[in-house]
């Protein structure tokens, strides 16, 4: 198949985690021998930070970590969708993406498409800003790729789409795997960003505070940490470690003993069952896992096997010491979570699904 895809950015992954999920489907579609082409908006706001933060050496290290990705960028006014969705077999459009491209190009379907056109949804404004949801025009898509069972139900329930798919994102675990031989430099890792203040509570109670008491050695890697966040880790004594590249992830994730998954507000409070990406990542690396509440409704995982949860920063820091305590125990859990997402959440599999949706929606999806 010919797949063309519109996303914000592959290149850059720059507090943009759809770019991880991103970076392992398009490899994935590519080894099976189908021809992949993303476009990302030309300067887009991911991209425009990281070069001015990193630089243009941060874009070698993508080249050279994902040889065969390239992202096509473009201006939304000067876009030929004839020429972009020429000979598409199956064309996805991520919801992070302009009102007027997903309407022009739902309007190129009706029109011209003998294509299949999905939408991919991977974050909760279907919850936190429904108006901007609502605005998208879908009315030429052929259905709609959600990540979560909630998400479905939204869409459905609301009537942005009939035809709706669970399709959770997933580790690539050619890249997220653990580093062999290599040496603890710590007790703690936690990889996220600040952002705002959808869990600024949240890492203080699950992580800050915990390692304090401890006294144990930590860092933290993220972007968009105020002044104030960055002086609440110095003070507890947590290195800060910045932005870091997701192909870097599992060289970290091999220096600590544990990582901690904290996730955002919406995803506790309005849409259960969506971890995001970084718990399916860790695991992967073969890392043990302690994880802030969340409902695991969609049965992706099985607790206190793949991960345990820490209902309390009390609980955190109890959990923290018997995992650092008991290396054998740590060493089953990290041991069964990998296993997990080898048999379940790989790219793989979700090229799989995706490919059962294309044969669901008339293409043949198995020739490429």
């Amino acid at each position: 198949m010919r797949v063309v895809m519109f996303y914000h950015s592959l290149v850059s992954d720059w507090n943009h985690g759809n770019a991880h999920f991103l970076r392992g489907v398009a490899t994935e579609l590519g080894q099976r021998g189908h021809e992949v082409r993303v476009y990302e908006p030309r300067n887009g706001w991911s991209y425009s930070n990281l070069l001015r933060e990193k630089g243009v050496n941060a874009l070698r290290r993508f080249e050279e970590v994902y040889p065969g990705l390239s992202g096509i960028p473009y201006e939304l006014d000067k876009l030929d969708l004839h020429k972009a969705l020429a000979g598409a077999d199956l064309v996805i459009v991520h919801e992070w993406n302009e009102h007027e491209l997903v309407h022009r190009i739902g309007e190129h379907r009706k029109k011209n498409g003998n294509y299949r056109l999905l939408f991919h949804d991977t974050h909760h404004r279907s919850v936190t800003d429904a108006g901007a949801m609502d605005a998208y025009d879908l009315s030429g898509f052929d259905g709609v790729l959600a990540y979560g069972g909630r998400i479905r139900e939204i869409y459905l329930q609301k009537g942005w789409a009939e035809r709706v798919w669970i399709w959770h994102e997933a580790a690539d675990v050619r890249v997220f795997r653990p580093v062999e031989g290599a040496q603890k430099a710590g007790d703690v890792v936690w990889i996220g960003n600040w952002e705002d203040d959808e869990r600024s509570e949240e890492i203080r109670e699950f992580f800050v505070e915990p390692v304090r008491r401890l006294g144990l050695k930590a860092a933290v890697y993220g972007v968009r940490y105020p002044k104030p966040a960055l002086k609440l880790l110095q003070e507890a004594g947590i290195g800060y470690g910045g932005w870091l590249p997701n192909f870097e992830v599992p060289r970290v994730f091999s220096s600590f003993r544990l990582t901690v998954h904290i996730p955002r507000r919406p995803y506790v409070t309005a849409l259960p069952g969506i971890p995001t990406i970084r718990p399916f990542e860790a695991l992967a690396c073969g890392i043990p896992l302690i994880s802030a509440p969340w409902d695991d409704c969609d049965a992706l995982f099985s607790p206190d096997r793949d991960f345990v949860y820490a209902g309390s920063g009390e609980e955190m820091q109890r959990q923290m010491c018997a995992l650092l305590d008991d290396t054998a125990r740590a060493g089953r859990l990290a041991c069964h979570g990998r296993g997990t997402i080898l048999a379940r959440h790989t790219c793989g599999h979700r090229i799989d699904e995706l490919l059962q949706i294309c044969r669901e929606l008339g293409l043949p999806a198995d020739e490429s």
